[in-house]
């Protein structure tokens, strides 16, 4: 209600006074006469303001645009704007001007106010404590704040957005006002909230296509499903931002396809349930374009054959607005304009694609070219690091001072850093200062530590028994500061040396321990990784020493290899060597083992050759790792002359001698934003060189379980098959007591899909269905690649910095094994501290 006490006609007159010419209004004591059939001009004495707590008066008076020296008539124009002006705010729910005193030509003015109330508090009821925390924060509200119209319908649109947001589309909110009696002018909201039922999409219903049908567009519309046989219990709900970009999804796709006017005319939607919509829409696909000609404007660097050859597009191709942009800006698959530029130190380039012409169907395009001078780089620097040394981080960067810029390398330095596993591979960021006064640019590689060491602890199956293993890897090591007692914080740190210890044990019957040693960068100018290891394993039986019945086996070997970085074919080759030595020692053993009494010594040469272009250690999205692996003894029985064919297996096994081939492939193929899809080969062969030996014992494969390698006595190569018991897919003794003998031949093949669900590097988490197909044979003769043992099922991958890989897999196996029908079906793998691959 606005209060007007004396101006717009005579309403304050017909309240107060009889019907006269003059009005006699009474403020401070005094008796005023105004005539409201003849105004008169006075000048603003003075303006004072009532009935505000909260306001500073002098800005009430701004607003009113009054001001004291101003001549204005009474009644008049000037006063019913001024009450305008201060009603627009919106801060009061009446306003009115009146007179205080005149005094000959002075007028004294009072703005009588009563102000809106002030919000005390606010909650909501119907609502979810997840929804009522998420509102909380989308509202905004304060203690203190006026409730006006204006924030009341603003809350109001909120709520009905949230919900529809989230597929309730006929939410329902009631606001209510309810007077704080202990304070004054103050109230509290409740927010009554019926979200009613959650809305889904029964049907999308397309109309004016006919290039794309019908299923093709749905198809393109990720967001926005409809119910199907494909999405039976997974329609969607109608999201407006994920529904805007699924329909330029679909002009996307038009503009591949040479429909470079095509356009959504409109959309619509209607209830044709109590919680379920059809969708439809209305496309105009235009006419199909093509490109008439192609011209290069301002190239120098490279002639037009060799762009045009890169572009992949000539006169009387299609429109293709997809294939212009990536073949010009950023092919991830291949050469693009920009990098044929940018790898060249040409930073400050820039291309321009213009349609000079368009008639009919076709179009002129003219590629504009900047070049710019070449860039050399000026400085790089490094920042974030707060525990890994510069020189570790610099000596993997490929962009030194005094290079050109090269956009290509910096990706690759970028992808080497993730590999070093030190730093949040999300938060890893590059950033170029041009210098264009000087034409150099300055590098700067930012990155941020997480933890990289690493306590495993796991848990294993071995001769009935459990087996508990307690490793500790420091992967950041520093063995220059190690006598330096300030860089013990605890360890000493950030060389990029890696120092691994770990000990497996049951009780005093068994024992191992090892501990290896990596420098990545032997000298500190190649990439030239040395390595050394040393372990040792006892299994006691339960005699004392001093018992004849004493009985032990024990192992004790040791490594040395040396890893190198190739160019050739291209440097994301490698090549490792190893040397290593085990010898094997048996008196009275514990456990049943290949010989009774002695020693056998194993001392073989290791060689792998692979490709690894994986981008992430974590969670890789893109790349693939390929190698092929020999690891192979001296022939010790083709360089004598003795007859192993009536040797005990004591003499037989005194020197192992064997090859063992390995081949592995890893591919990481992104599909859609973070979803992964990885598919795994593995294969191994283990041969002989005397056929009076046969098969070494030792060394052989053991398929089938989660591949915990908690149990390992004859240099076992353990490989996981889930869906299956441990070990159940392994060539068995027949006649004996069914122990599992090991294979020499076996094949695996995996394929996942994965998506995560935190990507922090504190605790990286993804989800993953799997399927998996393997066998294995005690002969290579019986080998059959399509004789497999197939599974599948899903599973979890939990990485915490100092526990390293959790997984919990369920797995089906299908095919049930012969002699052993519990050893299939639907099983539960877990794993510590190791990938289960």
């Amino acid at each position: 209600m606005i209060r007007l006490n004396f101006v717009i006609g005579f309403l304050l007159f017909l309240i107060i006074s009889p019907p006269s010419a003059n009005a006699q209004v009474v403020r401070t004591g005094e008796q005023i006469n105004i005539d409201y059939n003849n105004p008169r001009e006075y000048t603003i004495g003075g303006i004072s303001v009532s009935g505000v707590n909260y306001m500073d008066h002098n800005i009430i008076v701004m607003v009113s645009q009054l001001n004291v020296g101003d001549r204005i008539l009474v009644p008049g124009e000037d006063i019913a704007r001024a009450i305008d002006n201060i009603w627009r705010q919106g801060l009061f729910t009446d306003v009115s001007i009146g007179v205080t005193s005149i005094q000959d030509n002075l007028i004294f003015l009072d703005i009588e106010l009563k102000e809106r109330p002030r919000l005390t508090r606010f909650e909501f009821t119907g609502a979810r404590r997840s929804d009522v925390t998420n509102l909380t924060e989308k509202l905004n509200l304060v203690r203190g704040d006026v409730v006006t119209e204006s924030l009341l319908f603003r809350a109001r649109s909120i709520i009905e957005d949230y919900y529809v947001e989230k597929g309730f589309l006929k939410p329902e909110i009631n606001i209510r006002q309810v007077t704080d009696t202990a304070r004054v002018n103050s109230i509290m909201l409740e927010f009554e909230i019926d979200r009613g039922d959650r809305t889904r999409i029964r049907e999308v219903i397309v109309h004016g296509n006919e290039v794309l049908n019908d299923r093709q567009i749905k198809r393109l519309m990720k967001n926005t499903r409809e119910r199907s046989l494909r999405f039976l219990f997974n329609s969607s709900k109608l999201v407006q931002e994920e529904f805007k970009e699924d329909k330029q999804n679909i002009i996307d796709r038009y503009n591949e396809l040479g429909k470079r006017d095509a356009v959504i005319l409109r959309d619509t939607f209607y209830f044709v349930e109590e919680d379920r919509i059809k969708l439809e829409l209305f496309i105009d696909e235009g006419p199909t374009y093509y490109f008439r000609s192609i011209n290069w404007v301002g190239n120098t660097v490279y002639p037009d054959d060799v762009l045009t050859e890169v572009l992949g597009l000539n006169p009387g191709d299609i429109y293709n607005q997809k294939l212009l942009d990536r073949n010009l800006f950023m092919n991830m698959e291949g050469v693009d304009v920009s990098s044929l530029y940018l790898d060249n130190g040409y930073l400050f380039f820039n291309i321009t694609p213009m349609e000079v012409n368009v008639s009919n169907d076709s179009i002129d395009l003219e590629l504009r070219i900047y070049e710019g001078p070449q860039a050399e780089i000026a400085r790089v620097t490094v920042s974030g690091n707060t525990k890994t040394n510069d020189h570790v981080i610099l000596r993997e960067i490929r962009t030194r001072p005094g290079m050109l810029f090269s956009r290509s390398e910096i990706i690759r330095s970028q992808r080497d850093i993730i590999q070093l596993g030190y730093f949040d591979q999300e938060k890893i960021d590059i950033i170029p200062t041009p210098n264009a006064a000087d034409g150099t640019v300055d590098l700067e590689y930012i990155v941020e530590e997480t933890s990289s060491d690493q306590i495993e602890l796991s848990g294993g199956w071995g001769a009935n028994q459990i087996i508990g293993t307690l490793g500790l890897s420091f992967n950041n090591f520093s063995t220059r500061n190690f006598f330096k007692k300030d860089a013990w914080r605890p360890l000493p740190s950030g060389d990029g040396q890696r120092l691994s210890l770990r000990a497996q044990t049951y009780g005093r019957g068994y024992v191992s321990y090892s501990m290896s040693f990596m420098e990545p960068w032997l000298g500190g100018k190649k990439p030239n990784a040395l390595s050394v290891s040393i372990f040792r394993t006892v299994h006691r039986n339960r005699f004392p020493r001093s018992s004849p019945d004493h009985g032990y086996y024990s192992i004790l070997g040791t490594s040395l290899g040396m890893a190198q970085r190739l160019r050739v074919p291209d440097d994301f080759f490698y090549l490792r060597q190893n040397l290593s030595f085990q010898r094997y020692e048996v008196m009275n053993s514990p456990i049943r083992f290949i010989i009774d009494e002695g020693n056998s010594n194993n001392f073989s040469y290791g060689i792998e050759f692979g490709r690894n272009s994986v981008d992430a250690p974590l969670y890789p999205r893109t790349g693939s790792e390929v190698s092929i692996g020999l690891q192979i003894t001296p022939p010790y029985s083709l360089l004598n002359d003795k007859d192993y064919s009536q040797m005990s297996d004591q003499e037989k096994y005194r020197w192992l001698e064997y090859h063992k081939w390995k081949f592995n492939t890893t591919w990481y193929t992104r599909l859609a934003g973070n979803l992964v899809l990885s598919t795994r080969t593995r294969m191994g062969f283990l041969g002989y060189f005397n056929p009076d030996i046969g098969v070494s014992p030792f060394e052989r494969f053991y398929l089938g379980g989660d591949g915990l390698t908690g149990w390992n006595i004859d240099g076992r190569e353990i490989i996981s098959m889930r869906g299956y018991a441990n070990y159940s897919l392994t060539p068995q003794d027949l006649t004996g007591d069914r122990e599992f003998l090991g294979a020499n031949v076996y094949n695996k093949f995996t394929a996942e899909l994965r998506y995560p669900v935190s990507l922090n590097p504190m605790a990286t988490i993804y989800g993953l269905v799997f399927a998996e197909a393997g066998n294995a044979w005690g002969r290579f003769r019986d080998f059959n690649p399509f004789e497999l043992h197939r599974s599948a099922g899903f599973g979890v991958r939990i990485f915490l910095p100092m526990f390293g890989l959790l997984g919990l897999d369920w797995g089906y196996g299908f095919d049930e094994i012969p002699g052993r029908p519990g050893d299939a079906g639907g099983r539960f793998h877990f794993s510590i501290g190791q990938q289960i691959d």
